[in-house]
C-alpha cells in the first residue's frame, strides 16, 4: 500500500508515533511518504520504501504568519496525485485535518479519490478549552475524515464530550517497539557515569512545559534524596528550565540534578535508570511513562488522563493524585526500598509495556487501512 503521513517532525510523543509507525509500515513493504516542513527527528534510517516530501514555507513580505495550512493542502494534493497514494494518515487534527480535507475535495474535482484518517494525540483536542474558536474547525475535520482513532479511552472521552462528533472514534494505543529497548549490560558505562557511587538514578523526560509539572520532579526528589542516595536527570527543554533551575538552586540539589538537554537516544538513558517521574497535569496517554516501562524502568506519576490506561497502580508503578508530591515521594521510596521491590517493580513495568508493543497494535492501522482504501 502507499501511505501518506502527515505529522509534526519534533520530539513531541504524536510525531515521535507517527515517524515510529511509519518505520515499521516501510519494514513490512508498504511505501511510506512523509509529509512536513521538516524531517522528523526519529526518521534517522535509510530505505527503499520510505520517502520525504518537505512542505517549503516561502517567506512573503505580505504575511505577518506564514499560510502553512494552505502551503500543505497544495503539497498533499501533489504527494497524493503523483505518487499515487491509497490513503493519507494525519496526526493532529488542526492544520493537518482540515488540510487534508481541502486537499481531497480539489483531487476529487480531478477524478482522484483519497481517503483521510485522522489520529488525535491530545493537544488538538484540548486546545478548545483554551481557544474556542478552534472549535468548528475541528469538529468539521474530525466528521469529515473517513475513519477517526484516538490513542486512549480517555481522550475519545474527552473528544466526544468537547465536540459535536457524529462519526465513530477507534481507539489504537500508542505503542513502542520493545526491541529498541534491550541493552543488557551495555548501560553499565552510563550508570557508572551518572551515579558513581551507586546512588539510586530518577528520571523525567518532557518538553519542560507548565502542564508537565517539572517542578513537583524537582519537589519529589528532593524528599526522596534525603532518605537515600539518589541521582536525577531531566531530560528534554521548555519554557520552565530556568525555573527548575533556580528551585535545584534554592533545595541546594544542584550537584544531584542533571538537565541533558533534548536527547535524540532516550532508550539509553531510560534503561539506565531506576525509577521515572511523572507529575503531570493531564496527559492524554502517557507515551513517556510507556518508553520508560519498556526500558524496565516503574514509573510514578499522576491518575490523570490516559495514564492509568498505561501504569498500572502496584505493578508497573504507582498513581497519585495532580499536586500530591508527598505521596508521590513515598511510593518512589517504596519501590526503591531494596533491590527485590525495584526487581518486582522493572519486571511489572516491561511486562504491562508488552501490551504496547508495535508488533500488536502495527496489525490495527493495517487493518484500517484496508477498511477505508476498500
Amino acid at each position: 500500500m502507499n501511505i501518506g503521513i502527515v505529522c509534526y517532525p519534533t520530539f513531541g510523543g504524536s510525531g515521535v508515533v507517527a515517524t515510529e509507525l511509519g518505520k515499521a509500515l516501510a519494514n513490512k513493504g508498504h511505501k511510506v511518504h512523509f509529509i512536513t516542513y521538516q524531517q522528523p527527528v526519529k526518521l534517522d534510517i535509510f530505505s527503499e520504501n520510505i520517502f520525504y516530501h518537505e512542505v517549503k514555507v516561502s517567506d512573503y513580505p505580505l504575511f505577518d504568519y506564514q499560510p502553512y495550512e494552505l502551503v500543505l493542502t497544495s503539497k498533499l494534493v501533489d504527494v497524493v496525485k503523483f505518487e499515487k497514494l491509497d490513503v493519507l494518515h494525519v496526526h493532529y487534527a488542526i492544520p493537518h485535518a482540515s488540510a487534508a480535507y481541502m486537499a481531497k475535495q480539489i483531487l476529487a474535482s480531478e477524478g482522484i479519490h483519497i481517503p483521510i484518517i485522522t489520529t488525535l494525540h491530545g493537544t488538538d483536542i484540548t486546545l478548545v478549552g483554551k481557544d474556542s474558536s478552534f472549535e468548528p474547525v475541528i469538529t468539521f475535520s474530525i466528521n469529515k475524515s473517513d475513519a477517526v482513532t484516538a490513542v486512549s479511552e480517555d481522550l475519545k472521552k474527552d473528544t466526544l464530550s468537547h465536540f459535536k462528533i457524529n462519526r465513530k472514534i477507534e481507539v489504537i494505543p500508542n505503542f513502542v517497539c520493545l526491541e529498541q529497548y534491550n541493552y543488557n549490560g551495555s548501560i553499565q558505562s552510563i550508570r557508572k557515569s551518572i551515579a558513581p557511587n551507586d546512588e539510586k538514578i530518577l528520571i523525567h523526560i518532557s518538553n519542560f512545559r507548565k502542564v508537565k509539572r517539572t517542578q513537583d520532579v524537582i519537589k519529589i526528589f528532593d524528599i526522596v534524596r534525603q532518605q537515600i542516595p539518589a541521582k536525577l536527570l531531566m531530560v528534554g527543554d521548555g519554557p520552565e528550565r530556568h525555573r527548575l533551575e533556580e528551585l535545584c538552586r534554592e533545595l541546594g540539589t544542584c550537584d544531584l540534578v542533571t538537565f541533558l538537554g533534548k536527547v535524540k537516544d532516550t532508550e539509553r538513558v531510560l534503561a539506565a535508570s531506576d525509577l521515572f517521574i511523572l507529575p503531570s497535569e493531564t496527559e492524554s496517554f502517557g507515551l513517556a511513562a510507556l518508553e520508560a516501562m519498556a526500558a524496565k524502568t516503574p514509573v510514578i506519576s499522576t491518575n490523570t488522563g490516559g495514564i492509568p490506561e498505561v501504569n498500572k497502580q502496584g505493578v508497573s508503578g504507582y498513581l497519585s493524585n495532580i499536586g500530591n508530591v508527598k505521596e508521590m515521594a513515598s511510593n518512589a521510596l517504596k519501590i526503591l526500598a531494596n533491590d527485590e521491590t525495584l526487581a518486582k517493580f522493572k519486571e511489572g513495568a516491561y511486562n504491562e509495556a508488552k501490551n504496547f508493543d508495535i508488533h500488536s497494535v502495527l496489525p490495527k492501522y493495517e487493518e484500517l487501512y484496508n477498511r477505508v482504501v476498500s
